[in-house]
């Protein structure tokens, strides 16, 4: 099943990994349909996500905070959570394991690729990204909303954890001697090669070995929505990427890592995993050896 860009609408048993705003517009008053405003911004922006939401935002929806949805003890930012907490979190958003979940973002397709590779961590398929995001719905003149919504009635959540879609640095420093997955790094080209500061303070510039630039921007269009299935495998193929691929995305702190995930999946490629720590790891241990 595709998106609904020119192609089959999903159905209600099914969701696939991209929909288009023309489809959720009509699914807006479905039962079971749960819609997620997944917003991250870097400390360096300044901008508040939340106050964003609450000034304009897609009827129904909730916001999902990546960085409370996360392993709280952990001093890297928003490593995903343990099962438990992730349970309580999904339940308390009003997600039930029936639902059908959308995830959007104030960018247009930025950080709602997080919140669909958390809920696919966490054994929840019945989820999708937002082609172009709020820009997108914003430009068609579609409704939008003010202020805090109300708390939705708490579901219950029930996850399946897949380590198969994680991975750690422990697993990238064996996979630099095995080199079984290839590496892709949502980063800009200037702070993979170490030519622009990284935003977080005592991290160091450069990459992981044998990794390859792959800019998340690159597999978007003008207008911020995912470039059509073709071209995305084109591209991939020009990494040399193809159905028997192993890939591991990453990027600065394990946000834009999962839209060259989603675009994998929107490719009909394996999605491979997700390098949790990305970047902001990496780059702040001593003893991982970086490239520039």
């Amino acid at each position: 099943m595709t998106s609904g860009r020119g192609g089959q609408v999903p159905s209600r048993e099914h969701l696939p990994s991209l929909v288009s705003t023309a489809w959720l517009a009509a699914e807006l008053e479905t039962p079971h349909v749960r819609i997620l405003d997944a917003t991250y911004y870097l400390p360096t922006e300044r901008r508040d996500a939340r106050a964003l939401f609450c000034a304009a935002h897609l009827p129904g929806a909730q916001f999902f905070d990546i960085d409370c949805i996360a392993d709280q003890q952990s001093t890297l930012p928003h490593m995903a959570p343990t099962v438990t907490q992730f349970e309580q979190c999904a339940s308390t958003l009003g997600i039930g394991n029936a639902d059908r979940v959308v995830f959007y973002d104030q960018r247009g397709l930025y950080s709602a690729a997080r919140g669909w590779w958390l809920l696919r961590l966490f054994g929840h398929d019945r989820v999708a990204v937002l082609d172009g995001g709020l820009p997108k719905w914003r430009r068609e003149g579609r409704a939008l909303l003010q202020g805090t919504p109300s708390p939705p009635p708490r579901a219950q959540f029930q996850a399946v954890y897949r380590p198969q879609l994680v991975r750690s640095a422990a697993q990238l420093l064996a996979n630099l001697l095995n080199r079984n997955e290839l590496v892709l790094d949502a980063r800009s080209r200037e702070r993979f090669l170490a030519q622009s500061l990284e935003p977080r303070a005592g991290v160091r510039g450069g990459h992981i070995p044998h990794s390859l630039s792959l800019p998340h921007g690159e597999l978007l269009t003008a207008d911020g929505t995912l470039l059509e299935p073709a071209a995305l495998r084109q591209r991939f193929a020009q990494l040399g990427i193809d159905s028997n691929s192993r890939v591991v995305t990453s990027c600065g702190s394990g946000v834009t890592a999962a839209v060259i995930s989603l675009a994998l999946s929107v490719a009909g490629l394996p999605c491979g995993a997700l390098y949790d720590g990305s970047w902001a790891e990496w780059g702040s241990r001593q003893d991982t050896p970086i490239e520039v």
